[in-house]
């Protein structure tokens, strides 16, 4: 069988795709390593999605799968170990199976790259957060630490001043690797405090975050720092080993696609936080799916 649109990755952004495709009635598969839902699934709550309310990452997960199910989009829980996107027909290949596809959209989000400290995993949603803009709102009033040194770790440390009672940054050199203009910000905001030359150690507490152990790298001191939640901000990994040399990418990995999500391959479409994209959240993503699988439809259907 020759599917329709082929897709890589179920969550927001994959599922998403599945829908549009099957509500353009096209057929329509979509591959998943893991469990659907990708990322969000690790968020104890969503709550700036558009008209949504507040629900658990699990929950929307569940329910946009149902969703694109209901619509008759299949999923395969298959690791897709190889691609070929030199002919017209697309080969996405799963071990020893191989699927064809008239069209792929790749969705294969990012992972974020952790401390890889004692108590990071353990309070993770208990304080310990990957992303300020979804979890800032939590912390009104409290005190945040966001670790970083990068334009990321400067915008949450900006954003968090503007929600938080204070806002540290834990920066291991002197100076901060981001623009130059984000920089000015921070020093300029009387609710920031930046820890130059230090890293984190530990962060601990019982049951939810209560202070972050850090180290000077120059003197050794170690401290604490009492805080309610550490912000994350050290860099996201691409998933996109795979597609090197088969569609053109950034120079930091992700896949290069314009605002209707085609690369630089006929046929083949980017959805989500693994496209080149400043905005990564819930809702660009599934925006991102829904572009995707119209311009994938009107490809498809180009060629007939």
């Amino acid at each position: 069988m020759i599917y329709d649109i082929a897709i890589i990755g179920a969550g927001p952004a994959g599922l998403s795709a599945a829908i549009y495709g099957r509500r353009a009635g096209l057929s329509t598969i979509c591959f998943e390593s893991n469990v659907h839902g990708g990322q969000i699934i690790n968020t104890p709550e969503v709550e700036n999605y558009p008209a949504l309310g507040k629900v658990s990452g699990v929950e929307y997960a569940s329910n946009i799968y149902d969703q694109a199910v209901g619509f008759g989009a299949v999923v395969e829980y298959k690791a897709v170990t190889d691609v070929d996107f030199s002919g017209e027909i697309k080969k996405v290949i799963c071990g020893d199976e191989e699927y064809r596809a008239k069209s792929v959209i790749i969705a294969t989000g990012v992972t974020r790259r952790k401390l890889e400290i004692p108590g990071e995993d353990r309070l993770l949603g208990a304080g310990v957060s990957y992303c300020a803009t979804c979890d800032g709102l939590f912390f009104k009033d409290k005190t945040a630490v966001v670790v970083g040194g990068g334009n990321t770790a400067l915008e949450d440390a900006v954003y968090l001043a503007g929600i938080c009672e204070k806002v540290y940054i834990i920066h291991r050199r002197d100076t901060f690797r981001g623009d130059q203009h984000e920089v000015e910000k921070v020093l300029k905001n009387e609710k920031i405090q930046v820890v130059y030359d230090t890293i984190p150690l530990s962060i601990e507490g019982s049951g939810k975050v209560e202070r972050l152990r850090v180290k000077n790298v120059k003197t050794g001191e170690e401290k604490d720092i009492f805080t309610s939640a550490v912000f994350v901000a050290v860099g996201l990994i691409p998933q996109n080993d795979m597609f090197k040399g088969k569609v053109e990418l950034t120079s930091d990995g992700y896949i290069m696609a314009d605002e209707s999500c085609k690369t630089s391959v006929e046929g083949v479409f980017a959805a989500g936080d693994t496209r080149n994209k400043t905005l990564r959240q819930l809702v660009t993503a599934t925006s991102d799916g829904a572009v995707a699988a119209t311009a994938a439809a009107a490809y498809v259907r180009s060629k007939e």
